[in-house]
């Protein structure tokens, strides 16, 4: 017999890796102990929720009705289970999972895992972000038809898909919302949630912060942006401890932002020798990325809440503004002049309908004015006595001074005014700047590569589990990432970026892109890795040990 007869290759590429953190995390056995086993079924809810990860995090974007065939060129057995074969992964067993997923509960389920996870590998929450984003949809919905609005958060009816704010920029499509908490430490996400297309971020960031802190045993501050600032949510969430965004919309912001002179700012000093610098300037070296911040800290009371307002002037979005502030004046300057030139040449019935017209026009320019300057009478062709207009465009001074004192600024607002529990002005800045925790989080999820980059599914409780498992496979990579991360600045060894250069911060989606090409060789009863080089060995020893065995190494 033939080599080729009894030989039989199979892929694992990175997928071994991701069936590794899968495991390290405990989502099978944490699903599986929450749903139960049944015996006549041929695979177990949670080993099915497994292999939804892992195609999910295989990024061949492929739709869920062609799941199995995922699995086809996989070593399936290696990466599920002994004996689980890919038509197990049918259509039926998938469907039946989602709906028991949602009838027990999809967000306490994600937060029962996220837990263990934060224990297990000692995730710090000090800081915790929340945003939301939305998700676009085709079809026609059921829960449409019913648009009945519940006070509480916590709510036991399907999400209502429906037209709101697209943050895809698709207003003509119906859309459901994610909102999402994750850790600065690692952008792990810790809570998730789906919303109603039409819901408002300022309506429910509040409400979300207190489900939160109920279900939580630890304490964070809470970050988020201007959503989360207004006097009805301040009050609801004065127990807590958060840092916010400051909408420019309120009067007294406006007049702080532009009233306060750079010269009363105070900014990071500058350490020119680390070796020499004591242990407080050593802390002010640990917030990153403050070079050309400036701030100036005041208290202030709103919403009747005692608050910091930190006013921060950041250089390089000042230098960003001040930039499109001359765009928006040379561009508003032509429409001026093209104004001029067609008031002179329109004809008006009376003096009044012509300064009528200026008004009108007055009012949609922001920088300028225009001043009638003289009128003429004359006569029309029909012999009707007819007014023409000249005018003249002036800047407006004061409004473009108020541009350039608020370019580059913003304000910082937190309720930690006591001395046991203040945070510096460095502090506060930089773990704001970490909101993009959230937003990196959103980019993954929407990414073309993700296996649901776009929802095809027609019933609202299985769109809210496949937001649940997004979440548990952006949970995975983050984890992941960070793992990884954490080993190689712990031995201080980088692995080579997409320019052949060490770093000790690579992706995770670089290292699965480096794990392409390696296979399972069976022969002979036997099994065998083919491709490991020493490159991937090394990454596979800084990531968790579960993720060895899938290679043959443990």
């Amino acid at each position: 017999m033939s080599l080729t007869s009894i030989a039989e290759i199979k892929n694992i590429d990175h997928l071994g890796i991701v069936a590794g953190l899968i495991d390290e995390i405990g989502i099978v056995e944490t699903i599986n102990s929450k749903l139960g086993v049944d015996s006549r079924e041929k695979i177990t809810a949670g080993v099915l929720v497994k292999a939804v990860l892992i195609n999910g995090l295989g990024f061949v974007s492929r739709p869920l009705y062609l799941f199995k065939q995922f699995f086809d060129d996989k070593a399936i057995e290696l990466l599920l289970g002994e004996g689980v074969e890919s038509n197990y992964l049918n259509d039926d067993k998938i469907g039946r999972v989602m709906d028991d997923l949602y009838k027990y509960g999809l967000n306490n389920l994600f937060i029962e895992i996220v837990l263990s996870v934060i224990k297990k590998f000692k995730i710090d929450t000090k800081y915790s972000h929340l945003d939301a984003t939305s998700f676009h949809l085709h079809g026609k919905y059921k829960s449409e038809m019913n648009q009945e609005k519940e006070e509480e958060i916590t709510k036991e009816r399907p999400i209502f898909i429906t037209k709101g704010y697209s943050r895809d920029h698709r207003p003509d499509l119906k859309q459901c919302v994610l909102d999402l908490i994750t850790s600065s430490d690692g952008d792990i996400p810790l809570l998730m949630r789906a919303g109603d297309g039409n819901e408002a971020d300022k309506a429910v960031f509040g409400k979300i912060l207190i489900e939160f802190k109920k279900q939580m045993v630890f304490d964070s501050i809470m970050v988020c942006d201007s959503a989360l600032y207004s006097q009805e949510n301040l009050k609801l969430i004065e127990h807590l401890k958060w840092i916010s965004r400051v909408p420019m919309t309120i009067k007294k912001a406006q007049e702080l932002v532009q009233s306060v002179n750079t010269e009363e700012m105070e900014e990071i000093e500058k350490i020119e020798d680390i070796k020499e610098i004591d242990t407080e300037k050593k802390e002010k070296t640990a917030c990153r990325d403050l070079d050309g911040y400036k701030w100036k800290e005041v208290i202030v009371n709103y919403g009747g809440v005692k608050q910091i307002w930190l006013i921060v002037e950041s250089q390089k979005r000042k230098d960003s503004d001040l930039e499109k502030l001359e765009k928006k004046l040379k561009k508003e300057k032509d429409k001026v002049e093209k104004l001029l030139k067609e008031l002179k040449r329109e004809d008006f019935e009376t003096p009044e309908q012509a300064r009528y017209k200026l008004k009108g026009i007055n009012k949609k320019l922001k920088f300028h004015e225009i001043k009638e300057a003289k009128f003429i009478e004359s006569k029309s062709k029909n012999n009707k006595t007819i007014y023409k207009m000249e005018g003249v465009g002036y800047e407006k001074p004061e409004e473009i001074e108020i541009q350039r004192k608020e370019a580059g600024r913003f304000i910082l607002a937190t309720n930690l005014v006591n001395d046991d529990d203040k945070l510096k002005s460095e502090e506060i800045i930089t773990n704001y700047k970490n909101q993009q925790s959230c937003e990196r989080g959103f980019r993954f999820l929407k990414d073309p590569l993700f296996f649901a980059d776009s929802f095809f599914l027609e019933n609202p409780e299985r769109i809210e589990t496949m937001l649940f498992l997004m979440s548990l496979c952006l949970l995975v990579y983050n984890l992941g990432q960070r793992e990884l991360r954490n080993s190689l600045k712990r031995i201080k060894i980088g692995i080579k970026n997409q320019l052949g250069k060490l770093t000790l911060s690579p992706t995770l989606r670089w290292v699965f892109q480096c794990f392409q090409g390696i296979h399972l060789l069976m022969l002979d009863g036997s099994h065998q890795i083919v491709n490991l080089t020493s490159e991937r060995h090394f990454t596979l020893s800084c990531l968790p040990s579960s993720c060895q065995k899938y290679y043959l190494l443990s």
